[in-house]
């Protein structure tokens, strides 16, 4: 089978390098994945504009960004070396659970659909009526909730590199690209109730937020640190890369770990900075709204805390001069 000790898979492949990871190599599931939700996507913004609805650019440049990351991480050599290279596959773990999710949730695709999705009509039930009871099910509140997300991002890491369940999936290239997909799920699962701009069935505050995106840091970093700084072989399906490679199966590792290490910096600092950027707005838009409630109603909330205020003042009257 591909991928394990001794096997000649690896053999075939050229030595590792930035041209031979970027090698078309197309993996029929991914493609095809890449495909349909790509013309799905354009489809919805194609409607919303023949409707003369605005849809904003920026976030479906972001999809097709996300989508187009997508297709870099399994459909090109990267894939094909992500079954004998312990870096290689940390990268499409990293890409795919840390990345990629920010892209594809910056696109707002649930909202889009919501939007171009036509009521069924009173007793009927649609598309848009089933994706709206999903949205509110107790399902969806489970997995939203940070009691759910951050367990399954820590244990997605260790559950997975310090067991024996990696070496079970990588016998086969089934379970390689089930894990691909496993990694994305876990990524926007995460991120979708921290800063994914889709309605989520649980939304915290934004420091709470904030908070949950620090909770996995250390997580995050001690995970690359121990794969960078052991002395010992974590995986045995590394073990033996050919010696035309000029690498050991131990340096591989120790740049796994490096990789790992690493991106748990950078996505960390570009949501901080997508929070705070959204925060900014709610605030804004929150301002608007009273801004709008006072010109409708004439202020009456201030001059009802006026009135209050002028009451106190009646009931405790100052000390004499």
């Amino acid at each position: 089978m591909p991928g394990m000790p001794g096997m000649p898979g690896a053999d075939t492949l050229p030595p590792p390098g930035i041209s031979s990871y970027l090698n078309w190599h197309p993996e029929p599931f991914f493609l095809a994945a890449t495909i349909v939700a790509t013309g799905m996507y354009l489809f919805g913004v194609l409607r919303l504009r023949q409707r003369g609805d605005a849809w904003q650019i920026s976030r479906t440049a972001s999809f097709l960004a996300g989508m187009l990351i997508f297709l870099g991480i399994t459909c090109t050599g990267l894939n094909e070396y992500g079954m004998y290279l312990f870096s290689a596959h940390m990268v499409q773990h990293m890409m795919l659970s840390m990345v990629d999710p920010l892209f594809l949730l910056l696109g707002a695709p649930i909202t889009l659909a919501l939007r171009v999705l036509h009521p069924a009509g009173p007793g009927r039930t649609g598309p848009r009526e089933v994706l709206l009871a999903l949205l509110h099910s107790r399902f969806a509140k489970v997995v939203s909730s940070p009691l759910f997300t951050l367990p399954l991002f820590v244990v997605s890491l260790y559950g997975l590199y310090f067991t024996s369940l990696f070496d079970f999936l990588m016998k086969s290239r089934v379970g390689h690209d089930f894990m691909l997909v496993h990694f994305l799920f876990v990524g926007l699962l995460f991120f979708w109730p921290v800063m994914g701009v889709d309605p989520a069935p649980h939304r915290s505050p934004f420091v709470i937020r904030i908070l949950e995106l620090f909770a996995v840091m250390p997580f995050h970093a001690f995970f690359g640190i121990a794969i960078m700084m052991s002395n010992s072989l974590f995986e045995s399906v590394f073990a033996n890369p050919p010696s035309s490679w000029g690498l050991t199966a131990l340096s591989d590792q120790n740049t796994a770990g490096s990789i790992a290490w690493a991106f748990g910096e950078a996505p960390t600092i570009i949501v901080l900075l997508v929070l705070f950027v959204q925060w900014a707005k709610s605030d804004q838009r929150e301002a608007k709204r009273k801004d709008r409630k006072a010109d409708r109603d004439g202020d009456a909330e201030l001059n009802e805390y006026n009135e209050y205020l002028a009451g106190l003042a009646q009931r405790n009257p100052g000390p004499a001069a």
